[in-house]
């Protein structure tokens, strides 16, 4: 279990790397947009549809590591109340449900890819089906994070740095 939460450690680093630098991408290119457009007189017609797909990939690849690390969207008012044994299957259960939306993310998504994939945007000259695929691909990463969650909540391992520091304390 350990080498692969190690393994699963890599890529979540490397997916917010990845999002890191599409973020910084993005916003170099809108710069270089308005730079263009009011200082040169000269719109760049790719920064757009670039800076569009760049926000597709950062978002979904930092959710995915939001997921992981447990920084995902929560209310979490009851989980300081209740004991041990009832956060950990309300936990699971919200892991269950991260699945269970991710699944549809990668499904519904690699539709949307196949079904866009012969049109080609003209700015860029790439399929449009480019675009979809950072929802496949965050998807299939949050299905990856959220299953690991519950194998370690399953083995009884400590998920210090993976949302619920404070389970594997005394009480």
């Amino acid at each position: 279990m350990k080498s692969i939460a190690l393994g699963l450690g890599v890529i979540a680093r490397i997916a917010l790397w990845g999002a890191a630098v599409g973020l910084a991408l993005m916003t170099a290119f809108i710069a270089w947009q308005v730079f263009g457009r009011y200082v040169l007189n000269s719109t760049p017609i790719w920064t757009e549809q670039t800076s569009i797909l760049l926000m597709g990939w950062f978002i979904f690849l930092g959710a995915a590591v939001g997921i992981r690390e447990g920084y995902h969207l929560s209310f979490d008012i009851l989980i300081h109340v209740i004991p041990r044994w009832l956060k950990l299957i309300f936990f699971t259960i919200s892991d269950i449900c991260v699945v269970g939306f991710s699944v549809g993310m990668v499904v519904y998504g690699w539709q949307l890819v196949e079904g866009t994939w012969e049109a080609t945007m003209p700015s860029l000259g790439i399929p449009d089906g480019v675009a979809f695929l950072s929802l496949v691909s965050g998807g299939f990463l949050m299905i990856v994070f959220s299953l690991e969650r519950i194998a370690r909540r399953a083995a009884g391992l400590p998920t210090a740095r993976f949302g619920e520091t404070d389970l594997f304390e005394e009480e």
